[in-house]
């Protein structure tokens, strides 16, 4: 098998993170427009190479006010760093579908390591629409990345306290990312 090449689907790609609020619940918020790439050899999965953004100045949680908080430097300090980013540089293969994928997660301007776990969804050719005009089939796969990490560690540091040792915001944060790839042109998989 040789390396394929696969890009991330923007429109069917999306970054969702989680937080506890007020101690009693939690809230979720998206980033959309997330866009990368994914160079795959079937036989060496180990030698993946994973590069992923995602657009942090418009993250949606369903409510202006927050979603403005968040965009704010108290949080994600968009005018400053308007992406995140993922460069995934260690796969391992833990079963037939799964995989941890380690790189380093840059939010706010700070980057630490962090490690997904993924899950391989399968292949499908599917159509394949450009200007109004099928130029398909083109080979789509989907992946399912999920991990947690502590806020504080990327300097989103904002917080409140609420009565009885509470806090507004929690510090772990849990990040899932679906990806619809994308066979590149030209590229023939597996």
């Amino acid at each position: 098998m040789a390396v394929t090449k696969w890009f991330f689907e923007p429109g069917h790609t999306a970054a969702e993170f989680r937080a506890r609020h007020m101690m009693v619940t939690h809230v979720r918020g998206q980033l959309k427009n997330v866009q990368g790439l994914l160079e795959f050899d079937p036989d060496k999965p180990e030698e993946a190479r994973i590069e992923a953004t995602a657009d942090a100045t418009q993250v949606y949680t369903g409510q202006p006010q927050r979603d403005a908080h968040l965009r704010s430097a108290d949080f994600f300090d968009v005018e400053h760093h308007p992406t995140w980013t993922f460069a995934g540089s260690r796969v391992l293969q833990v079963s037939g579908t799964e995989f941890e994928v380690t790189g380093d997660l840059t939010v706010r301007g700070v980057t630490r390591p962090v490690t997904f776990d993924v899950t391989y969804l399968g292949q499908w050719d599917t159509p394949w629409w450009e200007e109004g005009q099928d130029l398909g089939p083109r080979r789509r796969a989907g992946f399912t990345a999920t991990t947690r990490i502590n806020r504080h560690d990327f300097g989103v540091s904002w917080n409140d306290a609420v009565d009885h040792g509470g806090v507004v915001v929690s510090a772990m944060v849990d990040v899932v990312v679906d990806v619809e790839a994308v066979l590149g042109p030209g590229e023939t998989a597996a």
